[in-house]
């Protein structure tokens, strides 16, 4: 067997990629806890780390939403450590411009510009676009066709449909695995979670395979460019279907 087949086997539908798509699916997306590596393995070096770590991931998930007073008695309660961890997070957090620090040991967190919802689209704009650039120098032809076999069955199902959520999902990332970059894929994975669900489909079914067609030919073309351009087009044109949101139960991911 080939260099090459051997590749392409170990990516293939039985391969690892399949099992990361699985883990990545709505149901829970399949992120990691905090501070654990794409593979799963802790990569903590101290209990500051994993404070700082499970702390920025409820921020950036949106499990602490901004405007939020962080007291540190109160988190260090939460994760089960003393407030020494907590305090050397906090001072942490706040160099990387998520919390503010307030009088009595409190911090605040830091409320998105654009609001957390636009903000997260378009830090998955600049993201999603960096992978679908790696992924049109290194997808596979099989990798391809599994894309083009996901985008048809949405096309058929339209507007509508059950299975929408994970086929979208299943698209998105079987495009991130292809670009074969561990630490791309684990931000992803984490931005995914700052959405109940996924990302919500808020285009239409039409436009939104359009431009999954777009893509698709810009990956065979082997066009970094040009599949960096669509997929940042097709993230940043969800924004300004927000205002058009229905609350309540979360929709499909996009």
């Amino acid at each position: 067997m080939s260099s090459e087949e051997s590749k392409r086997e170990k990516r293939g539908p039985d391969g690892p990629t399949a099992k990361v798509i699985e883990q990545l699916r709505p149901a829970g997306l399949g992120v990691n806890p905090a501070g654990l590596s794409p593979t799963g393995v802790n990569v903590y070096s101290s209990k500051g780390d994993m404070v700082t770590a499970s702390i920025r991931e409820m921020i950036l998930t949106g499990e602490i939403e901004g405007g939020v007073q962080l007291r540190q008695r109160d988190l260090a309660a939460q994760l089960g450590v003393s407030p020494t961890p907590v305090r050397e997070a906090l001072r942490r957090l706040e160099s990387e411009g998520l919390v503010v620090s307030g009088q009595h040991r409190t911090s605040t967190v830091v409320n998105a510009e654009f609001g957390a919802v636009e903000e997260n689209y378009r830090i998955r704009a600049g993201l999603e676009s960096l992978g679908a650039s790696l992924a049109a120098e290194r997808i596979t032809d099989e990798e391809l066709d599994r894309l083009e076999e996901i985008n048809d069955r949405l096309k058929e199902l339209g507007d509508e449909g059950g299975e929408r959520q994970a086929l979208n999902a299943d698209f998105h990332f079987q495009m991130y695995v292809a670009a074969q970059s561990p630490s791309l894929l684990a931000l992803l994975r984490l931005l995914w979670r700052a959405f109940p669900g996924g990302p919500q489909a808020l285009r239409p079914a039409a436009e939104s395979c359009r431009e999954h067609d777009e893509l698709l030919q810009a990956l065979r073309d082997r066009d970094p460019d040009r599949a960096e351009q669509v997929a940042n087009d097709h993230i940043l044109g969800a924004i300004k279907y927000l205002d058009r949101a229905d609350p309540g139960p979360p929709a499909s991911p996009r």
